[in-house]
């Protein structure tokens, strides 16, 4: 990296990069949340929030102030009470808003693929509606194609969740990571199964979040979850509080700075497309390494890390 930006002049241009993405659009995705941070609460007090949401949407529909993507996630369909309460919210929630263009549903704690079903009957008369499918259940894992099916067209991203998942599987509070080969397979399972399928891969969370005196060490967790990651072929994960943002931006700038930086004599020795092998110094490259290439540079470019 060094012989491309210098130490210092990539710290600078990552710099550059964040400071300028918070003064702009700094979230570009966005859930209201009524499963696991909305928790269980009376019925009345969750009406009085879907109709609540309802109308805060639509004046920032009105306002043009909404982020790119944006969305509501309901409560689980694992249980009869918990898919009532969820298909309620969603009732009352889509016939009062005025929806954004993007607009998806996520559905958490999926089991089965009839529970997908269940979402797109209930999704019918908004056709434009996406979905989203969280996999956070051992279940979930092995019938992934066929979750996939069952949204008929609609699903947009699988979203992993890391400590439901870990749960679950027995692994204890102080061993849930995003970190733990448990997630690993997890990940590398929705990478093989969904590959070019076109649904959105997304990490889980960072659960330690930066207030005083943690705010270096949990920045620095992030960090390393978000690197962790981008390495695993995830390019979206979830922040749960605006002060993860900036650790999240540092690390997705770094990553694809760095990647292009030891990438560029090498993409420079495919400018033939006809060329179909290549060596750099000791390392052999063939088209395959062009795919992966190039599949670094779009990336790069759609999350501002070069122009």
């Amino acid at each position: 990296m060094a012989k491309v930006f210098g130490i210092n002049g990539l710290e600078s241009l990552v710099h550059r990069r964040v400071t300028k993405k918070l003064g702009g659009a700094p979230i570009e995705d966005y859930r209201i949340d009524f499963e696991d941070g909305f928790g269980v609460r009376p019925d009345s007090e969750e009406d009085s929030a879907a109709d609540n949401a309802a109308r805060e949407v639509t004046a920032a529909v009105q306002a043009n102030s909404l982020p790119r993507m944006f969305g509501i996630r309901v409560k689980s369909f694992d249980t009869e009470p918990s898919k009532q309460r969820a298909l309620r919210t969603l009732d009352r929630f889509l016939s009062h808003a005025t929806l954004p263009e993007n607009f998806v549903v996520t559905l958490p704690k999926i089991t089965k693929p009839e529970q997908v079903s269940e979402l797109v009957r209930a999704l019918q008369p908004y056709p434009e509606v996406g979905i989203e499918i969280m996999i956070e259940t051992p279940q979930s894992i092995f019938v992934l194609r066929e979750l996939l099916d069952a949204a008929q067209g609609r699903c947009v991203a699988a979203h992993f969740g890391a400590y439901d998942y870990t749960a679950s599987l027995g692994i204890s509070a102080g061993e849930q990571s995003l970190h733990h080969p448990a997630c690993d397979f997890a990940r590398s399972m929705m990478l093989a199964t969904l590959a070019e399928t076109g649904v959105w891969l997304v990490d889980g969370a960072t659960n330690l979040l930066p207030f005083p005196p943690e705010v270096n060490r949990a920045w620095k967790l992030h960090f390393d979850n978000i690197y962790h990651s981008l390495y695993n072929g995830f390019y979206q994960s979830w922040d749960l509080h605006p002060a993860q943002i900036p650790a999240r931006l540092v690390a997705v700038y770094n990553f694809f700075l760095e990647g292009i930086g030891d990438a560029e004599e090498r993409a420079g020795n495919f400018k033939d497309p006809s060329q179909q092998a290549t060596r750099t110094g000791a390392i052999f490259d063939d088209a395959a390494t062009r795919r992966g290439i190039v599949n670094l540079y779009e990336r790069a470019v759609r999350c501002g890390a070069i122009d």
